[in-house]
């Protein structure tokens, strides 16, 4: 505020257009297409048609999705897929946690380092090494497979029984899901140890001692001073996953080449979504698509808020 008489300050436009780059850029390429996208939902259009050309279709576009067939076995792949995958990242990444901080420093920091990797490496050349170690005809764990069936003692094969004698197609509609959800498993454990490790190390060590005073071994305390303490992030770290799994796309869409695999099984919401904007032209519909995705994302982070807030009462 100036004093009586003082003049008045004509520098105190400079910090704004120093933050003018950001909210311009966030304008256009941010709040922009978010609106463009609920309106062409709103109607009828296809890319290679002139804006001019759109028609007003109202709530139509949504409706015909959840019309559609396809779409419902994409919502069931995509959850199938956010259960599957996602669940045993957390029962694997808390002991997994738990061991690295029992660790030395140095031990524990190179551990993470290999745990870690395959989050910071590229999505899209993770799941193009497992689509040539799934390949149906040339794939390593197929010649694997093959090797133990025909593996010979004394003129007999012990585990013919147990492994298949033909090459197992990894991308037909029995194991394309299962394929999908170990890649996308082993691909994020390492970042939900990372999550859990840095949340034990503010669990005061005293606990430790004195549960390891009353004889309590590595399970029992991971059962009644770890878990109970990691509640809080443990519902943020199944919410992350859920948001994450719900946007899956990357890794089905290069194992299934961009098909979705035999009987779309693979196909999730995000390929669906894909599909009817770039393959059909319809970015209407892909439009709503998004919408409905969003408003579904929305759905289960306030339930999971709700479940968190409850829990801290």
């Amino acid at each position: 505020m100036n004093k009586p008489g003082a003049k008045p300050n004509k520098n105190r436009w400079i910090p704004y257009l120093y933050l003018s780059p950001f909210f311009i850029i966030f304008l256009i390429f941010g709040l922009y297409p978010i609106l463009f996208s609920a309106w062409i939902s709103l109607h009828s259009w296809e890319l290679n048609s002139s804006l001019m050309n759109m028609e007003w279709q109202g709530l139509a576009n949504f409706e015909y999705i959840l019309n559609d067939e396809w779409f419902y076995r994409a919502l069931y792949t995509t959850l199938w897929l956010a259960i599957v995958s996602g669940l045993p990242q957390h029962l694997v990444a808390i002991p997994l946690a738990s061991l690295l901080f029992r660790m030395s420093a140095s031990r524990r920091h190179l551990l993470l380092c290999f745990y870690f990797l395959p989050f910071i490496t590229s999505s899209v050349a993770i799941s193009l090494v497992f689509t040539s170690l799934f390949s149906r005809d040339f794939g390593v764990l197929n010649q694997l497979l093959n090797g133990f069936h025909e593996w010979t003692i004394w003129g007999h094969q012990p585990l013919g029984w147990l492994f298949p004698e033909q090459a197992i197609d990894w991308q037909d509609s029995t194991h394309i899901r299962w394929t999908i959800a170990f890649v996308v498993f082993w691909r994020h454990v390492g970042w939900n140890t990372l999550i859990y490790l840095s949340a034990m190390k503010t669990i005061p060590t005293e606990l430790f001692d004195a549960a390891r005073l009353e004889g309590a071994g590595f399970w029992r305390q991971l059962r009644h001073v770890v878990l109970p303490l990691l509640r809080p992030m443990i519902l943020l770290a199944l919410t992350l996953s859920v948001i994450g799994n719900m946007q899956l796309f990357e890794e089905p869409f290069i194992l299934t080449a961009g098909t979705g695999g035999s009987g779309q099984a693979g196909q999730t919401i995000a390929m669906y979504l894909y599909a009817t904007a770039f393959s059909e032209g319809d970015f209407a519909t892909a439009s709503a698509t998004a919408w409905l995705l969003f408003m579904l994302l929305m759905a289960l982070c306030l339930f999971g808020r709700r479940i968190n807030q409850q829990e801290s009462l």
